[in-house]
Protein backbone atom coordinates (compact mmCIF):
# COMPACT_ATOMS: atom_id res chain seq x y z
CA UNK A 1 0.00 0.00 0.00
CA UNK A 2 1.03 3.01 -0.39
CA UNK A 3 1.06 6.90 1.72
CA UNK A 4 -1.24 7.92 -0.76
CA UNK A 5 -3.65 5.61 -0.47
CA UNK A 6 -3.27 5.51 3.48
CA UNK A 7 -4.99 9.26 2.98
CA UNK A 8 -7.24 8.19 0.78
CA UNK A 9 -8.25 5.71 3.66
CA UNK A 10 -8.33 8.23 6.00
CA UNK A 11 -5.25 7.58 7.62
CA UNK A 12 -3.52 10.32 9.88
CA UNK A 13 0.35 10.81 10.04
CA UNK A 14 2.16 10.52 13.32
CA UNK A 15 5.38 11.93 14.05
CA UNK A 16 7.75 9.72 16.67
CA UNK A 17 8.75 11.72 19.87
CA UNK A 18 12.57 10.96 19.72
CA UNK A 19 14.17 13.24 17.06
CA UNK A 20 17.36 12.78 14.61
CA UNK A 21 18.86 16.43 13.61
CA UNK A 22 16.17 17.82 15.43
CA UNK A 23 13.63 16.26 12.69
CA UNK A 24 11.43 13.15 13.64
CA UNK A 25 13.17 9.55 13.59
CA UNK A 26 9.97 7.77 12.34
CA UNK A 27 6.23 8.44 11.63
CA UNK A 28 3.41 5.95 11.30
CA UNK A 29 -0.54 6.39 10.22
CA UNK A 30 -3.15 5.73 12.36
CA UNK A 31 -7.12 5.82 11.93
CA UNK A 32 -9.74 5.75 14.87
CA UNK A 33 -12.99 4.23 14.44
CA UNK A 34 -14.61 4.37 17.93
CA UNK A 35 -12.74 3.93 21.20
CA UNK A 36 -11.02 0.40 21.40
CA UNK A 37 -11.25 0.84 17.33
CA UNK A 38 -8.18 1.83 15.84
CA UNK A 39 -5.71 0.61 13.12
CA UNK A 40 -2.04 1.65 12.60
CA UNK A 41 0.47 0.86 10.06
CA UNK A 42 4.03 0.01 9.98
CA UNK A 43 6.70 2.87 11.07
CA UNK A 44 8.54 4.09 8.47
CA UNK A 45 11.77 3.02 9.57
CA UNK A 46 10.22 -0.57 9.67
CA UNK A 47 8.86 -0.70 5.49
CA UNK A 48 9.72 -3.66 3.58
CA UNK A 49 10.43 -2.41 -0.17
CA UNK A 50 8.67 0.36 0.93
CA UNK A 51 5.12 -1.01 0.93
CA UNK A 52 2.98 -0.09 3.75
CA UNK A 53 0.31 -2.61 5.84
CA UNK A 54 -2.20 -2.11 7.97
CA UNK A 55 -3.24 -3.61 11.89
CA UNK A 56 -5.44 -3.86 14.29
CA UNK A 57 -4.09 -1.83 16.81
CA UNK A 58 -3.42 -3.03 20.56
CA UNK A 59 -4.47 -6.90 20.13
CA UNK A 60 -2.61 -9.79 21.41
CA UNK A 61 -1.93 -11.52 17.97
CA UNK A 62 -1.56 -9.03 14.91
CA UNK A 63 -4.29 -9.13 11.88
CA UNK A 64 -2.41 -7.50 9.20
CA UNK A 65 -3.48 -6.39 5.58
CA UNK A 66 -1.33 -5.33 3.16
CA UNK A 67 -2.97 -4.99 0.26
CA UNK A 68 -5.60 -1.44 -0.15
CA UNK A 69 -8.66 -3.17 -1.86
CA UNK A 70 -9.18 -5.66 1.03
CA UNK A 71 -8.62 -2.73 3.75
CA UNK A 72 -11.20 0.02 1.94
CA UNK A 73 -13.69 -3.11 1.90
CA UNK A 74 -12.92 -3.44 5.90
CA UNK A 75 -13.83 0.19 6.48
CA UNK A 76 -16.80 -0.04 4.41
CA UNK A 77 -18.28 -2.94 6.42
CA UNK A 78 -16.98 -1.10 9.98
CA UNK A 79 -18.33 2.25 9.12
CA UNK A 80 -21.81 0.15 7.29
CA UNK A 81 -22.18 -1.15 11.03
CA UNK A 82 -21.50 2.03 13.50
CA UNK A 83 -24.43 2.84 15.20
CA UNK A 84 -24.95 6.83 14.88
CA UNK A 85 -25.98 8.80 17.86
Amino acid sequence: MTEKELLELGFVKEFSLDTIDDQPEYYYYIKDFTDGLTFITNSSDELGNGEWFVEFFNTEIPVRYCEYDKVKSLFELIEDGLVKK
